[in-house]
Formats: structure tokens, C-alpha cells, sequence
């Protein structure tokens, strides 16, 4: 049985976790789950599988914790928190939201852990530093983002990957805009932001979906998860997202995975790898008639997607800065202080005051990533 610890336990992806865990008991066992704050949830999600450990980020928080749990497990909190968790368990689920994940997965990595990783912004912001951990403590990353986990799988058809591999397609939605002009993006409101066509997600994501930046973070994920260069990395627009992405071999042969969309399905691959869930989840009907469309992304009116990739190819702390800028200007969009248009310009206006430079510490990736918080929230002062 895999012993399994979550970070960012009362998240989208968490929640959808647990509900894995839930329905394959003779799989999986919790050891520990952790959250930043989200008391309440929290609580109950202990009171429900009883896990060993327990941590929470905001140290004030712990009291009202265990004030609230109905059992006696182990409550650890702030960085503490973070270690314990990784030493508790196999497998290490980074389920929180933005750079606050990169402790999460530097110290699951060190320990030599398996990290289903879900929280994108660990390798965008600093993916060389993430690769020197990994390998040098023997450390496994299994993505569970649902098209790093295509990839990932499709990948499993090679034996010769490293050779054979001619590109590979990360897919897209197109989010609650797809096909609209600027005029109508001028006006979109933060509640048709979040109302994403296919996937249910937390509001930060939602919002990366519908400016496409999510998918050019996922662009720079991939090129850091499957050392693929840019120029091998295409994005095609899927609406039903039922084809999550497609490896491309050098024959000219494609291998794609497919099932409904379903992030349960993506987590429990991660959680389980090399075994695969015994319960299923997105299967598909085969003998129902249904119509796949494939499209090039409109870079024009989302242009972030093609930032992402000018960021990527940079390299150094481009990427970084570029996650960064992009949290400051959503965060913004979700307090009601910039339109959503806002938040692309925010992004590049920022952007073009990076100057490169290269990460060779976490140190460094931290004083990247707040020069430009810093220069963003500027930016958005002056709005």
C-alpha cells in the first residue's frame, strides 16, 4: 500500500486527491496532508482519513486546528511542516497553488521522494535547481498536470524516447474565450473568467486558462520535465479536451491519451506509477458518436502564450520573472483592481524590464521573483 502525503490538502486538485485515496483504499493510505490555512476544511479532511500528521502553514492557526479535530495526530507547522510531511510518506502530491509550491518540492526531491507534482510554477521558476535536487538525491517526478501525464504516458510506447521523439502536442481548451475579438475581452468580467468550458479548477488557474498563459507555463513545465527544446514543443487548440496531448515519433506515428476530463484520473496515475488505478476514471463511452476539432491557438488576442515561450527560450530567470509578474496581475484581476486585459499588460510591461540573469541558488530564484513582484504591483499602482 502506498503511503501517500498532500500539500495543499483543501485545493481543487487535494480535494480531488483525497477522493482518489477514498475510492482506492487497497491502494493508497494517507500519511499526512497539509494546507496553508483553510482551517475548517482541513479539520474535516483529518476527522475523515485520519492521517499520522497533519501540518498547516500559518503557525497562529494551529490552536483553532486542534481545537477542531477529533483525534490526536501529529500537528507541525510552517517549514517544519513541509519536511515532516516528505518523510512521512512514498509518494509527496505538491498540490499548492503558485511559487509557494517550490519548498514543497525542493524538500520532497532531497529526501529522495516521489513527487506527483501539480504545481507548475516549481519547475517554471526554478527548473535547473529542481533538476540538480532531483538528481542528485535520486529523487522521481511523475506531472500530474492531465497533459504532462499524456505526455508522460505516451512516452511509455518508446524505448528509444530520447532519439524518436520528433515533437510533442500540448493541447488547450481555449478557455471561456475561445474564438472572441478584443472588443468582447475588453469587457469580460471575473465571473465569465472562471467559468471554464470543460475543467473544474481553483480561480488562479482559471483565470491562467482563460488568458492561455496556463498553457504557455505548461510549455516551459514540459521543455523542464522532458528535457523536449522549444522548437519541438506545439500547442493545438482541442475544445473538448478529451484528447490531453499527443507525442509525435519520427515515423511519423502519433501516440495520444484519451479519456473524458477528469483530473482524478491524471492524479492517480501519479500517485500509483508504475501501477496504474484498478478504478477508473474519464473512461469514455466508444460507441457514442462525438466530433474532435483541432485548431492553432489565437495568439493575436492571447498573446501570453507566446510570451511564455519567448521567457522559456531565454532561460535563466525569465521564466521566473514571468511567473511572477503573471501571479501579481491575476491576483489583482481576482480583487477587482484591473481588468482583465490588465492583466496581459501588466505581465509584459514588467517583463520588459527584466534583465537576464542566471539562477544558481534558491537564493536567486527568490530575489528574481520578488524584484518582479515588486516592479508589477508598481505597474498596477500606476493603473
Amino acid at each position: 500500500m502506498v503511503q501517500v502525503s498532500i500539500a495543499g490538502s483543501t485545493g481543487s486538485v487535494g480535494t480531488q486527491a483525497l477522493d482518489v485515496i477514498s475510492g482506492n483504499r487497497s491502494q493508497f493510505a494517507l500519511a499526512a496532508i497539509f494546507a496553508n490555512s483553510s482551517v475548517r476544511l482541513l479539520a474535516e479532511q483529518a476527522n475523515s482519513f485520519r492521517p499520522k500528521l497533519v501540518g498547516i502553514g500559518r503557525k497562529e492557526l494551529a490552536r483553532e486546528l486542534v481545537g477542531q479535530l477529533e483525534y490526536s495526530p501529529e500537528v507541525v507547522t510552517g517549514d517544519e511542516a513541509l519536511t515532516a510531511m516528505a518523510e512521512a510518506a512514498e509518494v509527496v502530491l505538491n498540490a499548492v497553488v503558485g511559487f509557494a509550491g517550490l519548498p514543497v518540492t525542493i524538500s520532497a526531491l532531497e529526501l529522495g521522494k516521489r513527487l506527483a507534482l501539480a504545481n507548475k510554477e516549481s519547475l517554471v521558476s526554478a527548473g535547473d535547481l529542481v533538476a540538480k535536487v532531483r538528481w542528485a538525491n535520486g529523487g522521481e517526478i511523475i506531472p500530474v498536470d492531465s497533459e504532462h501525464s499524456a505526455i508522460h504516458q505516451a512516452l511509455r510506447s518508446s524505448f528509444f524516447a530520447d532519439v524518436e521523439v520528433s515533437k510533442i502536442i500540448l493541447t488547450a481548451s481555449g478557455g471561456p474565450f475561445r474564438g472572441k475579438n478584443r472588443e468582447f475581452l475588453s469587457t469580460v468580467t471575473l465571473e465569465e473568467a472562471l467559468a471554464h468550458p470543460t475543467w473544474s479548477m481553483g480561480p488562479k488557474i482559471s483565470v491562467d486558462s482563460s488568458t492561455l498563459m496556463n498553457k504557455g507555463l505548461e510549455v516551459i513545465e514540459a521543455h523542464e520535465l522532458f528535457g523536449i527544446d522549444y522548437d519541438k514543443i506545439e500547442v493545438v487548440v482541442h475544445p473538448q479536451s478529451i484528447v490531453h496531448s499527443i507525442v509525435e515519433f519520427t515515423d511519423g506515428s502519433a501516440v495520444a491519451q484519451i479519456s473524458g476530463p477528469d483530473m482524478r484520473l491524471p492524479i492517480g496515475y501519479a500517485l500509483g506509477y508504475p501501477s496504474r488505478l484498478r478504478r477508473p476514471f474519464g473512461a469514455l463511452d466508444w460507441t457514442e458518436s462525438r466530433k474532435l476539432e483541432f485548431e492553432s491557438p489565437d495568439t493575436d488576442n492571447f498573446p501570453a502564450l507566446a510570451l511564455a515561450f519567448e521567457a522559456g527560450r531565454r532561460g535563466g530567470g525569465a521564466p521566473t520573472w514571468l511567473n511572477a509578474a503573471n501571479e501579481v496581475g491575476v491576483a489583482a484581476f481576482l480583487a477587482g483592481r484591473i481588468s482583465w486585459m490588465d492583466i496581459y499588460s501588466i505581465v509584459s510591461s514588467s517583463f520588459e524590464k527584466y534583465e537576464d540573469v542566471g539562477l544558481d541558488s534558491v537564493e536567486d530564484v527568490l530575489e528574481v521573483d520578488s524584484h518582479a513582484r515588486r516592479i508589477s504591483q508598481t505597474l498596477i499602482e500606476r493603473k
